[in-house]
């Protein structure tokens, strides 16, 4: 399996930077590693990409140096077993409330003895089995990144417990679905919804696990790295073009 330059990266205390993908276009991932982008969350939760459309996103990642991060629907083996597969470098997991979806997150990344991935070298990950099967099980658990979604009140209460789960790479807040739980749904920057989020970012830094977040505008995102967010989802792929188009029509136009 390849080097893990995302990982490598915040183990070396850098800020890393990618865009959510809804477009099931490898083109698209092209551009984002042209561009200049760490890493892209090919998005398997909201929007239509399949995991065939998902394995020529990765194919596009390798060849432009960018890290392929998948998040899936839900913390399921399944899922997590099939993106692993076909060669996903990271897997983001959403929802996860307390210690025991965290082990469970866990062990459907990592194969034994850290877990119980379903062992198949037959697939895209392993090279097709033309990679040593031994080396190829010990790269998975060491290159692999798992980055779990904390997103609603229940998770951050008990976020003591699932950061005493060891394998978690990165812990994710998502500010929509904590604005959500909070009773106040797309008020992201209301004081309720950043207050709980700087309690998860100072707990993560206490126990030395970097801290990711969404921001939809340079500001935000700025304002996350500053507090101690090393792992910064930007924006999504359809609203980087929106934006961009409508700017370019007002300018053209009014």
């Amino acid at each position: 399996m390849k080097k893990n330059n995302l990982k490598e990266a915040l183990k070396e205390g850098k800020n890393v930077f990618g865009p959510f993908m809804k477009f099931a276009d490898p083109a698209t991932v092209e551009i984002m590693g042209f561009a200049g982008f760490d890493f892209v969350i090919i998005d398997a939760e909201h929007g239509p990409i399949s995991m065939q459309s998902a394995q020529n996103m990765i194919r596009a990642a390798e060849t432009v140096n960018i890290t392929p991060v998948i998040r899936v629907a839900n913390n399921d083996e399944a899922l997590i077993l099939r993106a692993l597969d076909i060669g996903a470098q990271g897997i983001e997991i959403p929802q996860i409330n307390n210690k025991l979806q965290a082990i469970k997150a866990v062990r459907s990344v990592k194969y034994a003895p850290q877990g119980e991935r379903g062992v198949c070298r037959y697939v895209r990950a392993a090279n097709y089995s033309s990679m040593d099967k031994f080396e190829y099980f010990k790269s998975a658990n060491n290159e692999t990144m798992i980055i779990a979604h904390i997103e609603g009140v229940e998770g951050i209460n008990n976020l003591d417990e699932i950061l005493s789960v060891p394998g978690i790479d990165v812990i994710f807040i998502g500010p929509y679905d904590l604005s959500q739980s909070l009773g106040i749904p797309g008020e992201v920057n209301n004081p309720l919804v950043t207050e709980r989020m700087k309690e998860v970012v100072l707990k993560c830094k206490q126990n030395k696990i970097d801290v990711g977040t969404f921001a939809d505008d340079i500001k935000t995102a700025k304002s996350w790295v500053s507090l101690g967010a090393q792992y910064i989802s930007f924006s999504v792929d359809v609203a980087i073009l929106y934006n961009i188009s409508k700017t370019i029509v007002n300018k053209l136009k009014y």
